[in-house]
């Protein structure tokens, strides 16, 4: 129960949530772990995961149908559901209930808003970028359809904007034609212009960043100090203000420090981490503050936004409006010092931006069920429904 008590701790946190509105929630299908299902500690169901993918969805679906019959305005966010249930579930319900999933709208959204001020920061337009990714799991292809409505918001066609990313897996470049049956949600971005010949030379990070000559660097694998100093190197060769998004969580599992990005491309890199880094002073003098790309600056706004005006459900316009709000908290006086995101103490006026925008987007497509009177001041009635936990003066 620990994450979703975590995270609707952040709800109250950073948009006022209060806890008595909120309700965690564990689904529990047993576990495979042999080690902590015979643990006489473990307080889940002591089975094997043993249901078929349609008694898995019956079950969810089961549960969805009582949750919205008990509370129908309720929002429902998923998180940490594996890769092989996670887009299918929310292809199930996003256009049935006002739901999303933080994993994969979340973090798309709060590293989509990084790369719109990155843009910024660097002075290159949205649709010259090419992006290389390192993980093709349900992070990394979040991020980059979340990118992809960005680009499709600022004029880009869809499938041109497909074919600006380059994906590398376990196996080397997502690809069609590869020899190996792809999981659905990587179908998207596997390339189609990659002859077998070049496929057979693709098959590492370093290949395909030579290949593809990108602009931005993001990696959701996992995997610690992926992007070492040649490869950091290159990016700086290839790019005046080359892109690097070291997402993977714990530290431990960044691809790369702020420092080593900084220190291999002259300071000049744009660079933003899942985990926080602390500034980093160079030897010109310069100190420039790491981004940190946390999920926390999107979903309670997002949330916030999508209950105060009882959304139907949360499209992907009202996920762009909450990218776009967020980029806009930063000014250009903060890009220069490498910031690419507002700081924590600063969370609720940025979830307050963002729960304007999406109660705006939701009204003006047509799906609020409880849309604000068009004289109401939207600043003050998000103030007024934000949670401040004080006590009254004298009554402790």
């Amino acid at each position: 129960m620990g994450i979703p008590i975590g995270k609707l701790i952040l709800y109250t946190a950073a948009a006022g949530f209060h806890p008595t509105t909120t309700l965690p929630i564990t689904l529990d299908v047993g576990t495979n772990n042999d080690d902590i299902r015979g643990d006489t500690r473990y307080v889940g169901v002591p089975e094997k995961r043993t249901l078929s993918d349609e008694e898995y969805y019956e079950f969810i679906d089961e549960f969805m149908k009582a949750v919205y019959a008990k509370w129908p305005n309720v929002l429902v966010q998923f998180e940490d559901f594996s890769n092989d249930h996670c887009f299918a579930l929310l292809e199930r319900y996003r256009g049935k209930y006002l739901t999303f999933n933080d994993d994969i709208q979340g973090t798309g959204a709060v590293v989509a808003a990084g790369l719109v001020n990155a843009w910024r920061a660097a002075g290159v337009d949205a649709n010259d970028q090419r992006f290389v990714f390192l993980g093709a799991g349900s992070a990394g292809v979040g991020v980059a359809n979340q990118i992809v409505d960005i680009l499709v918001e600022r004029g880009a066609e869809r499938e041109a904007a497909y074919k600006q990313f380059y994906f590398v897996d376990s196996r080397g470049l997502v690809a069609h034609g590869r020899g190996d049956k792809l999981a659905d949600h990587k179908l998207n971005f596997a390339r189609s212009d990659v002859s077998a010949e070049q496929l057979a030379q693709l098959k590492t990070l370093h290949d395909v960043v030579e290949f593809a000559k990108p602009t931005a660097l993001l990696g959701l694998s996992g995997q610690g100090g992926a992007f070492d100093e040649a490869l950091l190197r290159k990016m700086g060769e290839l790019n005046e203000r080359p892109i690097i998004f070291a997402l993977s969580n714990p530290t431990s599992k960044a691809e790369c420090t702020a420092e080593a990005a900084y220190t291999a491309t002259d300071g000049r890199a744009v660079f933003a981490s899942g985990s926080p880094f602390d500034p980093v002073t160079l030897a010109d003098g310069r100190t420039l503050t790491p981004g940190q790309g946390n999920n926390l600056y999107i979903f309670p706004g997002l949330g916030l936004g999508a209950s105060l005006c009882a959304a139907e459900r949360v499209t992907d316009g009202m996920v762009a409006a909450s990218v776009a709000a967020l980029a806009a908290t930063v000014s250009d006086e903060q890009l220069a010092t490498g910031a690419i995101y507002p700081t924590l103490s600063r969370v609720r006026e940025a979830s307050s931006c963002i729960a304007k925008a999406v109660i705006e987007r939701a009204v003006a497509e047509g799906i609020a069920r409880m849309p604000p009177a068009a004289d109401v001041d939207l600043d003050k009635l998000i103030s007024d429904a934000m949670y401040e936990p004080v006590y009254a003066a004298g009554k402790l």
